[in-house]
């Protein structure tokens, strides 16, 4: 025999706001990723405490397994600490027009019996049956993630995760379920949203879109949410957004890479999200710098952390802590 500790928390979704035990939540926090200097990309425990001690510091709330389950033992901290975890996937890359996007036209469409079939469907349908059946008894777990900006604005997107949202609400019909939304599909073709329960919206703003030119990405970030808000009334959870940032670098004027245009980036966003009702939170993209492919377009990986890989905060901690209300050096609870 052994002890398996669980918790009650009821989870629902009333018009557009998330509902946690009767009382509406906002998300507060990051996409992360099982990343650390020297182990790599893995669970370590020492990392693990470290990181939901700096989640304490800043006021965060909230984080996303960014792109795959975590290891069960850090949804165990997770039930301790008393943080919300949107429990994800490994279904990430299920979008080929994401490389055509950067590189150019790749040729291959997303869904056929070529590419992502009938056979993939089915793995996908056993992965989200393994993780509901694995993490279910997790109070920490409020919301089920099944995708990661995967191609959603054809009718062989709609037909692919139909009966894979049918089957997650069947296996779990006690939490809402939801997939990120890829700037690609934005809400004029996108023909899968209406099957979820929370909009869940990757944008670049300011970074991909409109880079270096924080007006213009204000404007697009609000027309944008807006209209995901008109048309479908459902509660709004920004999981990615961000700018990379080189720690150290910076600038008198706020320039791409630098820590002073994080700063900004974000404080744009925020200042957006408080302006749409329908938004419920914010988890920026990401809790820490991590580590990548090599590559032409990137150096010495991802810069978009919040932390260095080393968990240093840059400059936009402080923007942070101001905002969420974080909890000061030696502040009890």
């Amino acid at each position: 025999m052994y002890a398996l500790p669980v918790g009650i928390r009821a989870v629902r979704v009333d018009g557009t706001r998330f509902l946690i035990n009767g009382e509406p939540f906002y998300f507060k926090g990051f996409g992360k990723h099982e990343d650390t200097a020297v182990r790599g990309k893995a669970h370590d425990d020492a990392f693990m405490v470290h990181d939901f001690a700096l989640l304490e510091w800043l006021g965060a709330n909230s984080f996303r397994t960014s792109h795959y389950p975590y290891a069960e033992e850090v949804l165990d901290h997770a039930d301790r600490r008393g943080i919300v975890v949107i429990d994800e996937t490994a279904a990430v890359g299920l979008n080929m027009a994401l490389a055509g996007g950067v590189f150019g036209t790749q040729g291959y469409v997303t869904f056929s019996e070529d590419t992502i079939n009938t056979a993939t469907r089915e793995v996908h349908r056993q992965a989200i049956e393994e993780l509901i059946a694995r993490d279910k008894n997790h109070p920490c777990v409020v919301l089920w993630s099944i995708a990661n900006e995967p191609e959603s604005d054809t009718p062989a997107s709609r037909a692919y995760f139909e009966p894979l949202a049918a089957e997650a609400r069947r296996l779990d019909p006690s939490r809402p379920v939801g997939f990120a939304n890829v700037m690609l599909s934005p809400v004029e073709t996108d023909v899968c949203s209406d099957l979820f329960d929370v909009l869940m919206l990757n944008r670049y703003y300011g970074w991909y879109r409109q880079p270096g030119d924080i007006a213009g990405a204000e404007r697009a970030l609000e027309a944008d949410l807006r209209a995901w808000a008109e048309k479908h009334a459902k509660p709004i959870i920004m999981t990615e957004y961000g700018a990379d940032t080189v720690a150290g670098l910076h600038s008198a004027t706020p320039a791409l890479w630098t820590e002073e245009y994080q700063t900004e980036l974000l404080e744009m966003s925020h200042r957006v999200f408080d302006r749409v009702d329908a938004v419920v939170g914010e988890q920026i993209w990401n809790f820490a710098d991590f580590a990548t492919a090599m590559g032409s377009w990137r150096v010495d990986g991802n810069k978009k952390g919040i932390f260095t890989r080393g968990r240093r905060p840059k400059s936009a901690a402080q923007h942070l802590r101001r905002r969420w209300g974080g909890r000061r050096r030696g502040a009890r609870s």
